[in-house]
């Protein structure tokens, strides 16, 4: 048996529930996982929100695409996206189906080795927002030498975004709260605040300009200052205006509405992300919650205030 989260009903966070689940053998080219740490991201909670429909035949839906733990068995032929799998292995599992649980039966080829520098909570934390990441600054094109503008630089996928871009070389002016300034700088980024000003603020701090904006927030301010700034529609990308890149012709990247879901892209970004963490580029700043107050993590994360990632641990 394993406990595992669950969505019961379409709603908020009051819909999810803590229950005891049979757990099967892995079949071929499966692994099962002892858990240790589970990623939560917005898509968790949009998904039982009822923003993409209500079929209540997928109910009761398991939760959560990202973990990291320990292999407890391998079925047959099961091989890892870096190799061989044996049980006891530390592992980084992305994507998965119902990652809030105790034990997950996973596709091995989905199974990558925890970088032993990274905590439970932090490899937990890693995949999505990290391939996120590449993928904004893969369809923008951002590269040395080039300054790039992060909306929502101490978020999830913000503050990979600013790592990445830093790791590739550029120039990071990254917008966020005042008091979330100095792990910005510390990151390598030039903090802006947001808010009234926002412009005159980014042209201030780069007056040469800017050549590609990542919007990791959605606000219409975001999208007013990177149109206003980047003349090539090419090199602004969004996750969450996904209105507003269908009516200005920006690009709209992830599991929305005529979005780009960069699958090939993301597939890839995986290994990026373990050979930048191996080399100290990138690091991930999580916050753990148990996995019965999964609840309360969704609160928490839907309110936006959290700097990072929040993690569930079994």
């Amino acid at each position: 048996m394993s406990r595992a989260v669950v969505a019961t009903a379409f709603g908020g966070p009051e819909v999810l529930a803590l229950v005891d689940e049979d757990v099967a053998a892995p079949q071929a080219g499966q692994v099962l996982l002892e858990v240790r740490a589970a990623g939560v991201n917005p898509i968790d909670w949009k998904l039982y929100s009822g923003a993409f429909g209500r079929d209540s035949s997928t109910l009761p839906r398991r939760v959560g695409l990202e973990v990291a733990g320990v292999v407890l068995a391998v079925g047959e032929g099961a091989t890892g996206a870096a190799g061989p799998l044996s049980v006891g292995d530390e592992v980084i599992a992305y994507e998965v189906k119902g990652g809030y649980a105790e034990r997950l039966v996973v596709e091995a080829s989905n199974v990558f080795p925890r970088p032993s520098a990274m905590s439970w909570e932090q490899a937990g934390a890693l995949m999505l927002t990290g391939v996120t990441a590449v993928h904004t600054l893969t369809a923008t094109e951002v590269d040395a030498g080039e300054t790039v503008l992060v909306h929502g630089g101490a978020g999830g996928v913000g503050l990979m975004a600013v790592q990445i871009a830093v790791a590739r070389g550029a120039r990071v002016i990254a917008t966020a709260s005042e008091p979330r300034h100095g792990y910005l700088r510390s990151l390598g980024a030039e903090p802006v605040a947001y808010g009234e000003g926002l412009l005159d603020r980014v042209r201030a701090t780069a007056p040469g300009g800017v050549d590609a904006a990542v919007d990791a927030v959605g606000t219409d301010e975001a999208i007013d200052v990177s149109l206003e700034l980047v003349s090539d529609l090419g090199r602004i990308a969004t996750i969450a205006a996904f209105g507003r890149a269908s009516e200005a012709g920006f690009k709209a990247l992830g599991g929305g509405p005529g979005a780009d879901p960069g699958r090939a892209v993301r597939d890839a970004a995986r290994f990026e992300l373990i050979r930048l963490v191996e080399a100290g580029r990138l690091q991930v700043l999580a916050r753990s919650f148990p996995l019965e107050q999964a609840a309360m993590a969704h609160r928490e994360g839907a309110e936006g205030h959290s700097v990072g990632k929040i993690v569930l641990v079994p």
